[in-house]
């Protein structure tokens, strides 16, 4: 896999059947490494080594209900009360963060109404803190460490 804008991690690679599957910490199995999912392990392994994320307190592929409709968020990281405290979204290296991916965010934030978010392609980060009330975004130019959130 590509190299990312990311300090280098060691995972558990494995082939079965002509592909390659990565070990998922988080959910304690392996799972098909496509590029997003790249992202995803390279984003997690930063929140816990470089950020002090219990590993305890993420979630990947959690599933949530919104409008009758089900949706899947890519990983959720919970405050000390596991209460949802950043929504995180991940798209392949080669997908550029636009607009439709923050507001894909957003509408997950209607459910789960966090306090940040962070999207990630691997190559850019984009972290926020969302202002409920006044309806705002703060851009945040790197992910503070846990004990700060």
């Amino acid at each position: 896999m590509e190299s990312l804008n990311l300090p280098k991690y060691t995972f558990k690679i494995k082939r079965i059947d002509n592909k390659y599957t990565i070990f998922d910490c988080i959910r304690k199995r392996y799972v098909a490494l496509t590029p997003e999912e790249w992202v995803r392990q390279n984003v997690v392994q930063y929140l816990i080594t470089e950020k002090n994320v219990p590993q305890t307190r993420i979630s990947n592929e959690t599933s949530i209900t919104f409008n009758g409709l089900s949706k899947r968020c890519d990983t959720i990281v919970y405050d000390k009360n596991f209460a949802p405290l950043i929504i995180v979204e991940y798209k392949a290296p080669t997908i550029p963060l636009s607009q439709a991916t923050f507001d894909q965010v957003a509408v997950y934030n209607l459910k789960l109404d966090v306090k940040y978010f962070l999207l990630s392609n691997g190559m850019q980060h984009i972290f926020c803190k969302v202002d409920a009330a006044a309806k705002r975004f703060k851009f945040i130019p790197e992910v503070p460490d846990y004990s700060e959130l």
